[in-house]
């Protein structure tokens, strides 16, 4: 019995990991083709042909081409490292004291995290002018990213970091500014600063305008 168990187990695990590479294969190619044909000119039986899978099996695990789309935005915003970037985000909020080294460390976050999410972004707000469900990604997307920075704006108010006569709205709205798609599309994409680049203006801003 306990062998039988050991090797139920194994197989367990080995089919999760099989359904999640054929699932990261499956992002990869929808991210590469939308990017390429757009939303509309993009077909589930085109990046299931791609990928090697059945279309039935797409719209099973992400229901039709906006879920696809929701689950590469959702990929992009964990940024390039093993950590997802919002736990890396909270995890130097509680470790460092100085303001301005920890507008810098955001600042890279902010950097890492544009280079993953913005090319999807920019897709979501072409096709949303037509698209009803991509119109509700970009409402929700913007919105969740508002409160993400009006969580980090109290958290500074609550630290004591911020210079006198500046109000949470304002602090919310400067770090809301500083990480939209639009921002890094202008200096990044159209201007071709590089992400370094990009990662020190958006410390500098937040620094010079909030801190002391």
């Amino acid at each position: 019995m306990p062998p039988v168990n050991g090797r139920r187990r194994y197989d367990s695990s080995r089919r999760k990991a099989v359904a999640e590479q054929t699932r990261s294969l499956v992002l990869d190619v929808a991210e590469q083709r939308f990017l390429r044909d757009g939303f509309a000119g993009t077909t589930v039986a085109s990046i299931a042909e791609q990928a090697g899978v059945s279309p039935e099996s797409i719209y099973k695990s992400f229901e039709n081409k906006a879920g696809i789309v929701r689950a590469i935005y959702e990929r992009g915003l964990t940024g390039t490292g093993e950590v997802a970037a919002y736990q890396r985000s909270d995890d130097v909020r509680e470790r460092i004291d100085d303001p301005r080294e920890l507008m810098r460390q955001w600042g890279t976050l902010t950097a890492e995290v544009a280079s993953t999410v913005t090319p999807i972004l920019l897709l979501i707000r072409s096709a949303a002018a037509t698209d009803s469900s991509m119109a509700g990604l970009l409402e929700a997307s913007n919105a969740h990213r508002l409160e993400r920075m009006r969580h980090n704006a109290e958290f500074l108010a609550d630290r004591g970091f911020l210079k006198k006569g500046v109000s949470l709205s304002e602090v919310t709205d400067m770090m809301w500014t500083v990480s939209s798609p639009e921002l890094y599309e202008l200096l990044v994409l159209e201007r071709r600063w590089t992400p370094a680049q990009f990662a020190t203006f958006v410390a500098d801003t937040m620094g010079a305008a909030l801190l002391p």
